[in-house]
Formats: C-alpha cells, sequence, structure tokens
C-alpha cells in the first residue's frame, strides 16, 4: 500500500512532502496502531524510570516544533523526540535544504534548526499535553555568540513540560557546533548545565547526541566528560558530513548531513565502542538506518538500550514501528529470550568471549577465568 503512496509523493520536493505529512498528522489522517501488541511484555521497557511500550522512538528532526506528537504515539513509538529547538525563531538555511537520494534509500538536510523559537513552541506543548514519552531536543541560534546561554535559556523554558532534554552539538548545518565535541567545552557546557538543575532544584534527565564523524580519541574523551557529568542517556548518533564514497544517487554531493542506510554500519560501529567505555552507566539511544527488525536488532547487539528513527519512516512508511516489532519479534523468539533488554551489547560480549577463546587457543594460560555470558 505505502510503495504505490511513496511513488505520487517522491514525486513532491521533499521539504514539501514532509510539511504535508506534518499537515495530515495534525488533522489526525493517521491510523491509530498504538494499542496493537500494546501489551507484549517482550518490548516493555522503561526509560529514565518511565514506564514505555516500547523501545523505539522517533529521533528529532520530524516534529521540530512539537506540533503532532501526540499523533506520532498513535503510530506506536514508545518515546518521541522534538527539535531541534532553538531560543529564538530562525528560517534555518537557504531553499533547497533537503534531498532524497533514493536509490541509496537515504536524505542529506543542511535544514539549520529551522523552527518557531522556544517561547512560541512552550506554549504549544502546554496547550496540548503529551499522551506518551516525549523528549525536547535544544540548540542554540545560528548567530549565538554565546553558545552554552543559549542551552541554557532552552533547558530553563522546557525542563518542567520535558520527560528527557537532549543536548545536541552535533549538527553539520550549525556552524562550530561540532567544536563542541572538545572534551574541555563539553565538560563545560554539560557542568552549566548541571549547575542550573540545581538552583532550579530539579532532575530532568540530561542526553547528548553526538556525531558519528569522531575519531577513537574523541570517542575515548567524550565518555570521559560523559561518565564525569553523570549524564544520563547518550544518542548515537547525529547525521554525517561524510560517509559519500558510496553512493549512487547524484545528489550525494550536497552539502549536509547524511542520514539513512548508509550510516547504518557506522553508527553500529560507534555504538559498540562507546558501550565499551560507558559500561552500561549511561543509556545509549541508538540511531541511524533503522528501517527493519534486523538493523534495530543490530542496534541493540552493539549496546543500544532504545532506537530511533526518521529516514526509515521515509522510505518504509507510517506503519515502520509495526514493522519492526513483527520482524524483531521473530529473531528474539528464535533467540530464546523473552524481553528484547536481553541481547543489549551480547555482541560487544560475545566478541570479547571470541577473543579470550582465540588467546587460549594460542596458547596463553588464564588462571581461574571465568566470562559469564
Amino acid at each position: 500500500m505505502f510503495s504505490k503512496l511513496r511513488s505520487l509523493v517522491f514525486k513532491i520536493d521533499p521539504e514539501t512532502a514532509h510539511n504535508l505529512a506534518i499537515k495530515s498528522l495534525k488533522f489526525n489522517f493517521v491510523p491509530n496502531i498504538s494499542n496493537e501488541n500494546k501489551s507484549d511484555s517482550l518490548f516493555k521497557t522503561k526509560l529514565f524510570g518511565k514506564d514505555i511500550d516500547n523501545p523505539i522512538g522517533l529521533a528529532a528532526g520530524f516534529d521540530k516544533n512539537a506540533e503532532v506528537y501526540n499523533s506520532l504515539f498513535k503510530l506506536g513509538f514508545g518515546f518521541v523526540e522534538v527539535g531541534t529547538i532553538t531560543p529564538l525563531k530562525q528560517y534555518g538555511n537557504p531553499k533547497p535544504r533537503v534531498f532524497r537520494l533514493v536509490d541509496d534509500e537515504a536524505l542529506i538536510n543542511r535544514l539549520g534548526f529551522n523552527n518557531l523559537g522556544a517561547e512560541n513552541i512552550i506554549k504549544k506543548i502546554r496547550s496540548n499535553r503529551p499522551s506518551g514519552m516525549l523528549g525536547i531536543n535544544i540548540g542554540p541560534n545560528k548567530d549565538a555568540e554565546d553558545k552554552i546561554s543559549d542551552y541554557l535559556k532552552c533547558f530553563k523554558i522546557f525542563n518542567d513540560v520535558a520527560d528527557y532534554i537532549t543536548i545536541n552539538i552535533s549538527s553539520p548545518n550549525t556552524e562550530n557546533l561540532r567544536k563542541l565535541h572538545d572534551q574541555v567545552k563539553l565538560d563545560k557546557l554539560l557542568k552549566s548545565i548541571e549547575k542550573e538543575k540545581e538552583n532550579l532544584n530539579i532532575s530532568t534527565p540530561i542526553v547528548v547526541k553526538v556525531s558519528p564523524d569522531i575519531s577513537d580519541k574523541e570517542i575515548d574523551e567524550i565518555s570521559q566528560v560523559l561518565l564525569i557529568n553523570k549524564v544520563e542517556g547518550v544518542i548515537i548518533s547525529n547525521t554525517s558530513d561524510s560517509t559519500r564514497e558510496n553512493l549512487i544517487n547524484i545528489q550525494k554531493h550536497q552539502k549536509g548531513g547524511l542520514s539513512g542506510k548508509p550510516i547504518q554500519t557506522k553508527s553500529t560501529l560507534l555504538i559498540k565502542k562507546f558501550y565499551k567505555l560507558l559500561k552500561g552507566k549511561i543509556k545509549i539511544i541508538g540511531v541511524g538506518g533503522v528501517d527493519s527488525g534486523t538493523s534495530a536488532y543490530e542496534k541493540f547487539l552493539a549496546g543500544a538500550s532504545y532506537i530511533q528513527l526518521y529516514t526509515g519512516m521515509v522510505y518504509r512508511g507510517p506503519n515502520i514501528v509495526s514493522m519492526i516489532k513483527k520482524e524483531l519479534r521473530e529473531i528474539l523468539l528464535k533467540d530464546g529470550v523473552k524481553n528484547f533488554s536481553e541481547i543489549i551489547g551480547k555482541k560487544t560480549i560475545l566478541n570479547q568471549w571470541c577473543a579470550i577463546e582465540a588467546q587460549l587457543c594460542s596458547g596463553i594460560c588464564f588462571e581461574d577465568h571465568k566470562v559469564t555470558l
């Protein structure tokens, strides 16, 4: 059904098609499938202490202005993240700024945090109480001289309506934003937010969204900062401004962030590296190329406790959550588990076990060595 509709939709400019999707969701032109397998214990979990029906979330970028999150919950998402929201309204970058790479099942966008501004959006949220778990993704205005101040402004505005707040330091479309991956700068940002939490006497969970285009050294340094500042979660990862070599579509050299299937493996490997360093102390939300039960399964095996998607819905349609759950259920039942959480990080553990076995086969002895799988 969606494949026929998709051929029509894909004849429309991508940003126009997105705006039409938002309008249709506003008018509730959407099937309510949130109750479908809602009581399925295989997928039930907690996100920052709150019960959710499944670990599949919608990534920031779709509902930028917090207009349709309740309609999105009806599509079965376990949680929805809105934004990125900046203190002041901004148009973003010049159009055209969104490109479909159909041959690659990918998107490239250079939107640039286009949104209505924090004060306008908080009014929408207060007048439309979320029916599910709502994350709010915040960032600085393009011309902000003091980026930390912009994050703090948004944090103050949204802390009492958000189930968690995501600190976006990783969009490739805001100049110098990714410099906040620097160990010293990130530490300063997170300490400023923690101080604000103390001043407000609140405990809103903080999540940091990182870039996929970082080195092993940066991964080590960022992990240390996240652990020291005791953030609750990390989203791995945002769009990529590299990874273009193997793309087919003629649009592949467009400037902007690449999302979808081409960054699937890259983000999964990044999750695996962070998981080893964070040792389960910080929850990982895996993003990048999630469009099937198998791709979701790979993210969980690598160490993600939850997943998000956006581009996958563009190519698979609004029933993608049901589709992923159906495919994932078949895989999990073959594994013999009672809840998906039993497989989190198992690929990492199994790889460690294989390395130990290889060493043993090489004649290296271990005394009283035990590994629990």
